[in-house]
C-alpha cells in the first residue's frame, strides 16, 4: 500500500562517498543480495550490476550508444563497473569508468581483471570527471544523474566531455506528478529531457520502459520480505524494498538518449574547467538504485574511517 498523497516523505541526510564506500565494502562480503538481483534482472553471474539495468535493458542501452570498436565509452557513476564491461565487450569501445567511491572504483577494477578487460577506472564526480573537452565518443549513465547535487553541472559536464556527434544515453525514473511531495525529492526534480536540452543536446528523446519496471516490482517484492539476519548488505536491500514499493506506482521507468552537436557555436573552450557540485542538503531520499540507505539509525551505528576523500 503507497503512502497518502498528502504525506511527506521523510529526507535523511545526504549520502556521501564515505557512505557509499561502505555500501560496496558490505555488498563485497555478501553474495545473497547479488543472487536476487541477478535472477530478476536476468543478468549472468560474472556481471557486477550497480543499479536495476536488466539484461534486456542493456541491448537497448548498448543500440543507442551506437558505439564502434574502438571508440571511448564513459561509464559516468560508474559503480562496480558491470554495466561498462558489458557494453564494451559487446561493441569492441574502450571503456572509462568514473565514480566518487573509492571502493567501488577498486571492486570494478578487480574485476575487470577477473575478466581480463582493459579499462581504466578512475575516482571523480558526475559534474567533474577530469577528463578533457570533446574526449569521448560516448556517455552512459545508469541510474544515477538524480544523485548529482547540481544537476544542470552534470548534465553540462557530460556534454563537455563528448565529442561532436557523440552519444549520450541515461536511465533513471521520473515521477508522473512534479507536484506529489510523496515522491522522493531526487526523483521529483529528475527530467532528462529538460536536462539534455538546457545543455545543448540535439535528437533528445526521452522514452518509457514499462516492462524494465515490471522485473523491479518482483524483486523489491521478494527484497521486503527478506530476513536479514546480519547480513547488513541484505539489511540494506530489504529496507529499500520497502521504500521503493511504498512510492512504486507514482513514478516510471525511463530512458534518454540525445546527441552531442556536429557544430555549436556555444561549444565549451577545452580550457574550462568542470564545475564542481555544491553539496546540499535536500532531495536526498532515495537509494541509487540497489544501492539502498539505510535508516538513520543503522547509518549513525556505523563507524567506518574515511577510505578516501561516486558509483
Amino acid at each position: 500500500m503507497g503512502r497518502s498523497h498528502t504525506e511527506r516523505v521523510v529526507t535523511p541526510a545526504p549520502l556521501s562517498a564515505q557512505y557509499f564506500d561502505g555500501w560496496y565494502a558490505d555488498m563485497a562480503g555478501s553474495s545473497a543480495k547479488d543472487e536476487v538481483m541477478r535472477r530478476h534482472l536476468g543478468l549472468p553471474p560474472y556481471l557486477q550490476s550497480t543499479s536495476l539495468l536488466g539484461w534486456e535493458g542493456i541491448g537497448e542501452v548498448t543500440e543507442a550508444l551506437r558505439l564502434s570498436s574502438g571508440d571511448i565509452l564513459l561509464d559516468l557513476a560508474c559503480g562496480r563497473g558491470g554495466y561498462g564491461l558489458e557494453i564494451a565487450a559487446r561493441t569492441g569501445a574502450r571503456l572509462t569508468g568514473v565514480d566518487f567511491s573509492a571502493e567501488a572504483v577498486r571492486q570494478a577494477r578487480d574485476v575487470a581483471r577477473r575478466l581480463h578487460r582493459e579499462a581504466d577506472f578512475r575516482v571523480a564526480d558526475l559534474a567533474a570527471t577530469g577528463l578533457g573537452t570533446g574526449s569521448v565518443s560516448a556517455v552512459l549513465c545508469v541510474d544515477a544523474i538524480q544523485f548529482a547535487e547540481r544537476p544542470d553541472a552534470t548534465y553540462r559536464e557530460v556534454r563537455r566531455v563528448l565529442a561532436p556527434g557523440g552519444r549520450a544515453v541515461l536511465t533513471c525514473w521520473e515521477p508522473f506528478d512534479r507536484d506529489d511531495v510523496t515522491v522522493p525529492g531526487r526523483l521529483r526534480r529528475a527530467d532528462l529531457g529538460a536536462g539534455l536540452t538546457a545543455a545543448g543536446f540535439g535528437n533528445v528523446e526521452v522514452r518509457e520502459r514499462p516492462g524494465w519496471r515490471a522485473c523491479e516490482r518482483a524483486m523489491w517484492e521478494e527484497a521486503a520480505a527478506i530476513d536479514a539476519s546480519d547480513d547488513p548488505a541484505l539489511r540494506s536491500f530489504r529496507d529499500e524494498g520497502v521504500r521503493s514499493l511504498e512510492t512504486f506506482d507514482l513514478i516510471r521507468r525511463v530512458m534518454a538518449t540525445a546527441t552531442a552537436p556536429l557544430a555549436s557555436a556555444s561549444q565549451p573552450d577545452p580550457d574550462d574547467k568542470p564545475v564542481l557540485p555544491v553539496r546540499s542538503q535536500e532531495d536526498t531520499d532515495v537509494g541509487w538504485g540497489e544501492r539502498a540507505e539505510p535508516d538513520d539509525d543503522e547509518r549513525l551505528s556505523r563507524d567506518r574511517p574515511p577510505h578516501w576523500d561516486s558509483a
